[in-house]
């Protein structure tokens, strides 16, 4: 069995609090890394952009919220190999995890064809975003740049989901932070050019922007996933899950079709949840460059802060998934417990310190006032938003351990939808002709959307609870009928 197996196998059932987080660390601090290497993408293209333009910014804004909301909903249906996988690997059963894993490269690859093609024509984001013909054309050559980074983002998203399902997230955190590496001097290189004296003359490498951003992620995705392909061809670790052999084994029909039974749900959901805030950035582009600029640091900085409940929702969800798989139900309740309780609390001392520190951080991003006025009020809404969306993030993680993807993903749709985009686009615009002068505009999508995440919040941490209560039921029930037998 390799290694880590025996530790996701053991079981002590006079665990507390303590011995519990000292179980989720070790998983969750190494996806914590690596996510913040991936977000430190947007935010070094976010950086970059502030510093060479407003326009550039804007489209950033614009073309970014146009890719995520394509990646993370195919993405979400890709990662659905996590909760199968670590079921298998916690019932010992490596060489179904590794056909698990094969599956969703297959998938990976059959989601790509539409989402490049989304981005490829990106038309119905940009008459939502109603951008200006000088932004749209810098959005078109962004997202154009993107559409080559998708699939190779989508097959290591499969690597990833994989390896954080069989307790091994370090090598996934490692590969990012060489991308990340990476990326800083070509990003600086292809965004603001280079001019170098040679015996002929002058060779320039013209700047391009924020098209250059896009290039430079589409290189790092690539370099990525081929160092991904090394480990999985030359590390002995992944011999006994049957993944060292050239090749991979053919699309089975009932594996594509569990894949997408859990993952769909999946996807939606967490398009839901993102496009919450992709859309919010499409909106406020209609009030102009600043106001964009404004939320695209703000929303910069409230998703670093959510690599800390992201990192713990997958570190929960996996030990979960394997004491599910090694027939230890009263383990993974109290370990579903423990990380909501540990992540609200991380969450909560987050918060206040981001908050009290708010017109520092924000400098640190951009200098120029006016951009720093118009984002400044929408962290007032950070802690509350914080807090509320660590509850949801961990609880709808373990939630997908349990294989429930489909109840998170109609609360989403009601909660962020419904009264956070919705609502908020009615108070932004002041539709009603009611909406205070301070809540309008940008501050207004901030303030619905933390009403939103927060009743997203309250009803997925009571349908944990719901489950949970469910599931200690019938196993009371089967302990009486086995003592009645």
């Amino acid at each position: 069995m390799p290694h880590g197996a025996s530790v996701a196998l053991h079981r002590n059932p006079r665990m507390s609090f303590g011995d519990d987080v000292r179980r989720l660390l070790p998983l969750a601090w190494p996806v914590c890394v690596g996510q913040l290497a991936v977000l430190g993408f947007a935010t070094i293209d976010t950086v970059f952009m502030a510093r060479y333009g407003a326009l550039d910014l804007a489209a950033l804004a614009v073309g970014g919220a146009a890719y995520m909301s394509v990646f993370v909903g195919l993405m979400g249906v890709v990662l659905a190999v996590g909760p199968i996988a670590g079921r298998s690997f916690g019932a010992g059963r490596l060489g179904e995890s590794g056909t698990q894993f094969e599956q969703a490269l297959w998938l990976s690859l059959a989601l790509s064809l539409l989402g490049c093609t989304l981005l490829v024509f990106p038309q119905p984001f940009l008459a939502l975003a109603q951008a200006k013909p000088e932004v749209a054309g810098k959005v078109r050559a962004y997202l154009g740049a993107l559409a080559f980074a998708l699939p190779p983002a989508l097959l290591f998203t499969a690597f990833r989901g994989f390896n954080t399902a069989v307790s091994r997230p370090k090598v996934v955190m490692a590969v990012q932070l060489g991308g990340l590496a990476l990326k800083v001097p070509l990003s600086a290189l292809l965004v603001y050019g280079l001019a170098l004296p040679t015996p002929l003359g002058e060779m320039r490498l013209p700047a391009l922007g924020v098209a250059g951003c896009g290039v430079a992620t589409a290189i790092v995705m690539w370099c990525q996933w081929l160092a991904a392909l090394a480990l999985l061809r030359r590390d002995p670790f992944y011999l006994p899950f049957g993944l060292n052999r050239p090749g991979m084994g053919r699309p089975q029909a009932a594996a594509q079709r569990a894949l997408l039974r859990l993952g769909v749900p999946m996807g939606l959901a967490i398009a839901l949840e993102v496009t919450g805030f992709t859309f919010m950035a499409l909106f406020i582009s209609r009030l102009g460059a600043t106001p964009v600029a404004g939320h695209q640091i703000a929303v910069n900085l409230v998703s670093l802060m959510f690599m800390m409940p992201l990192a713990l929702g997958n570190a929960a969800c996996t030990l979960v998934a394997q004491r599910l798989g090694a027939a230890d139900p009263r383990d993974a309740r109290r370990l579903s417990w423990h990380s909501v309780e540990l992540g609200l609390a991380i969450a909560t001392l987050m918060g206040a310190v981001v908050y009290l520190a708010r017109e520092s951080l924000l400098r640190v991003y951009t200098h120029d006032a006016v951009i720093i006025a118009a984002a400044m009020p929408l962290l007032a809404w950070v802690m509350l938003f914080h807090i509320a969306d660590a509850a949801q993030t961990i609880a709808a993680f373990i939630l997908r351990a349990y294989h429930l993807t489909v109840a998170p993903m109609l609360i989403y749709a009601a909660s962020l939808w419904g009264v956070g985009l919705v609502g908020g686009y009615i108070v932004a615009f002041n539709l009603g002709g009611l909406t205070p002068q301070a809540v309008q505009g940008a501050p207004g999508f901030w303030a619905a959307c933390t009403v939103g995440i927060t009743l997203a919040a309250l009803a997925l941490c009571g349908l944990l609870g719901w489950v949970l209560k469910g599931k200690r039921r019938d196993e009371r029930r089967e302990a009486h009928r086995a003592t009645a037998g």
